[in-house]
């Protein structure tokens, strides 16, 4: 049954969206009136928009996690797939999710497999996906495949709110320190230390600096700020060219720790996601192909695409990963383990766990370097402003002697 995205008015005057399925437009709204809404707007899912119902964003990280784990236990508890979709579009939690699951649902009771469905919304469901989706509903094991596919979509998410929650404290320690030391000096030092500037005495050398500063920041700091911000913009717009973001990942794997956090989180999302297509009875080829493109680091991808390439012509794909340089060693070895012993989808997964926890470990040390560092770097200032306000009394007290 088609799916119908509607605008309507309540009796009290207010605009209400959502989605109904139904036989054809008329039906959908003599079915409003009957709720006691007025239609404005009753247009097929499918060509309110041609891209998603969603449009460009598409579903977020925790929404595709809950929606596969959602539609892998109803598939696993033998519903068809467009009795799940439906089930699924009636209970979704918004009107995003319930406009896509009733879409996808349209899609498949038009004939279209679930993974030609998925491949309508590219935004909301990636390449890893369909390719999983389709393998699963050519051999028969679609719920085994969404449970995977739901685990893999929960521990991405996991990893990533692992990064957040690292870099989360530093970075609004720094903000809230330099707030603080901008507004001294702006605001509270020039009314301190101008005291002794107008009195012609002269002042210590860190006064002089501070004093300087401050007037810098008073008169220059709006155009400061603003240079700041054209130059973050310029940055961004210079990392969407691959030539610029291919030597700027490069130098990340070259920094001593953060090159290690880069490494562990590549190469787990990449043995995981070689792992899950392996389970799914993807060929190796393809899941390499797919992985490569879940791989953000362009090296580090380059490296994937590449290894493919030699297992194509026949070579080992462990030796490939240890002749880049770029992967962790010990997933080297742990994956050239599973292609002797025929077990590769396993260690894959060792690999990838092996990783995560290598992750967790060095964003530990992350967490634990950069907040003293801040701190300590937050004092220093305080400590130098201090001294440049005190510095002139200790003078006077001395000439009064």
């Amino acid at each position: 049954m088609p799916a119908f995205a509607y605008q309507a008015l309540d009796a009290s005057g207010k605009t209400q969206r959502g989605v109904l399925q139904g036989d054809t437009a008329r039906a959908v709204r003599q079915s409003l009136r009957e709720r006691g809404l007025n239609p404005l707007d009753v247009t097929p899912v499918d060509e309110k928009q041609q891209s998603s119902p969603l449009g460009r964003r598409g579903l977020s990280a925790a929404q595709l996690s809950l929606f596969t784990r959602q539609l892998a236990t109803l598939l696993s508890a033998g519903l068809p797939i467009d009795e799940a979709l439906a089930a699924l579009a009636e209970q979704g939690e918004d009107e995003r999710s319930r406009s896509l699951t009733a879409a996808l649902r349209s899609r498949v009771m038009e004939g279209a497999s679930l993974a030609g469905a998925f491949a309508d919304y590219p935004e909301s469901f990636p390449e890893i996906y369909r390719a999983s989706v389709a393998a699963g509903e050519q051999s028969g094991r679609l719920g085994t495949v969404l449970e995977r596919l739901a685990d893999y979509a929960e521990s991405r998410d996991a990893l990533r709110q692992k990064l957040l929650a690292a870099l989360a404290y530093p970075l609004l320690l720094t903000l809230v320190a330099t707030a603080v030391v901008t507004g001294l000096l702006i605001y509270v030092v020039p009314q301190i230390v101008g005291v002794f500037a107008s009195m012609k005495q002269e002042l210590p050398l860190p006064t002089t600096l501070l004093l300087a500063l401050s007037a810098l920041l008073k008169r220059w700091g709006i155009f400061l700020a603003i240079g700041l911000m054209a130059a973050i913009v310029a940055a961004r717009l210079a990392l969407r060219r691959d030539s610029v973001r291919m030597v700027w990942h490069r130098w990340l794997l070259r920094l001593p720790l953060v090159g290690k956090l880069t490494r562990a989180s590549n190469t787990a999302r990449a043995a995981r996601t070689l792992a899950l297509l392996s389970a799914s009875a993807v060929p190796l080829l393809d899941a390499l192909a797919i992985s490569a493109q879940v791989v953000p680091n362009l090296p580090m991808r380059d490296a994937l695409r590449r290894a493919a390439h030699k297992v194509r012509e026949g070579g080992a794909f462990s030796r490939a990963l240890a002749d880049s340089g770029y992967f962790p060693p010990v997933a080297v070895r742990l994956i050239a383990s599973g292609e002797r012993s025929g077990q590769l989808e396993r260690m894959l997964h060792e690999a990838a766990n092996h990783q995560a926890r290598e992750l967790d470990r060095w964003l530990t040390v992350l967490t634990a370097v950069l907040g003293p560092a801040v701190i300590l770097l937050v004092g220093g200032m305080v400590l130098f402003i201090v001294l440049a306000i005190l510095l002139p009394i200790f003078n006077m007290n001395q000439m009064v002697k």
